[in-house]
């Protein structure tokens, strides 16, 4: 599959970093993207145009020996267009149900994988009835469309359902019982398209605002079994092909399914120097039916994302050990502009060098939080 074309739906960070993973393996890359900006741009040829313009698709899918998409808001009907001219992956069939809250849990629980007690919501009435159903408090989220804590109402009252409802406008939504839990982790894995799956260690996630903020790879974890299992059911059930994340809540010794992305993901950013094939090449080696590379850690790792403004680059770079990835995106209020990873031999070292990365992209109120 050298000098191979792979076509990506979406020209955001995560499609630029396919991109640099892939220039390396000798494949070319084609973009669709509705913004002239978009940041993956400069790395292929690239197609401005949305994703409901057939014209657009099929300038975009012509010469493309395999398509994949970089998030879940890809609309339905652009996937299906597109399959009619070229093989694409992950299966469009996963994607239509990690971008309904309400079809993805649904299909947790069919595969026996444990998820916080949920309900329907599509009235004023029927969030009522998933109140006194489920108990308080509860989160209302949409079912489609949200993303980094958008689309969400935490409800601890009774009467704070008003204004959850205000917020939803209307939209078909699903309420769940919040979870106390102890920690939110991820597992990422990979399957080629003969079944093979291969593992990362389970990523442990610090979130603020709904954000993702800091993630740590942990070896050797003691629910990465138990989260193994549960991703390998669902791959299977899917038959998937490509990356797939599956992040989970910790509460005690079980883990709660919260949702799943069909795509490479943010908590995995770590592996681009922390494994030793990052979850990029592998994503597009096994679309591409090329041989998964390992998976192993390199050390205890760890991704910082950059929110808004960037740093500056030289206090970054002085903390020893520091990779920094800027998106080349323009900053704005609460958008991912860019990321700093760091690998260390041990955890101890690990903490310390973050609490210095956190420092130079101007977190230090967020320095206290790492313990040494």
């Amino acid at each position: 599959m050298n000098c191979a074309v792979v076509g990506v739906l979406g020209g955001g960070q995560l499609a630029r970093m396919m991109a640099l993973a892939g220039l390396s393996l000798g494949l070319r890359f084609k973009f669709l993207d509705p913004s002239s900006a978009a940041c993956a741009a400069p790395l292929g040829e690239f197609v401005a145009s949305g994703y409901d313009d057939p014209d657009g698709l099929s300038r975009f899918a012509s010469c493309a020996d395999v398509v994949t998409y970089e998030f879940e808001n890809v609309p339905q009907n652009a996937l299906y267009f597109v399959r009619q001219r070229v093989s694409i992956f992950p299966p469009p069939e996963a994607l239509a149900v990690a971008s309904d809250r309400l079809k993805e849990k649904t299909l947790f629980r069919k595969l026996d994988i444990p998820t916080p007690p949920f309900a329907a919501v599509s009235s004023r009435a029927d969030l009522d009835i998933a109140m006194e159903s489920l108990g308080l408090p509860a989160v209302l989220k949409t079912r489609s469309q949200g993303y980094d804590g958008k689309g969400q109402f935490v409800l601890q009252r009774k009467n704070d359902a008003d204004a959850a409802w205000r917020q939803m406008k209307g939209a078909a939504s699903i309420l769940e019982r919040y979870v106390e839990f102890d920690r939110e982790v991820s597992l990422l894995a990979v399957r080629s398209k003969h079944g093979e799956i291969a593992f990362y260690p389970l990523s442990e996630n610090e979130h603020q605002k709904g954000i993702l903020h800091i993630s740590r790879s942990r070896p050797g974890d003691v629910m990465e079994a138990a989260a193994q299992k549960h991703v390998r059911r669902l791959m299977d059930h899917l038959d998937y092909v490509g990356l797939l994340a599956l992040e989970f809540f910790q509460a005690g010794e079980c883990l709660l399914a919260n949702e799943m992305a069909p795509r490479v993901h943010n908590s995995g950013h770590w592996t681009i120097e922390g494994a030793a094939t990052s979850q990029f090449e592998n994503h597009l080696r096994a679309g591409l039916g090329l041989p998964l590379g390992s998976t192993a850690p390199r050390g205890h790792a760890a991704m910082v994302n950059i929110i808004g403004l960037p740093p500056v680059s030289e206090k970054v770079l002085a903390v020893p050990g520091a990779k920094l990835h800027l998106y080349g995106k323009e900053p704005l209020p609460g958008r991912k502009t860019g990321h700093v990873t760091l690998v260390e031999s041990t955890e101890n070292d690990l903490e310390d060098g973050l609490r210095k990365i956190l420092y130079a992209v101007n977190r230090e109120e967020q320095c206290a939080q790492c313990v040494a």
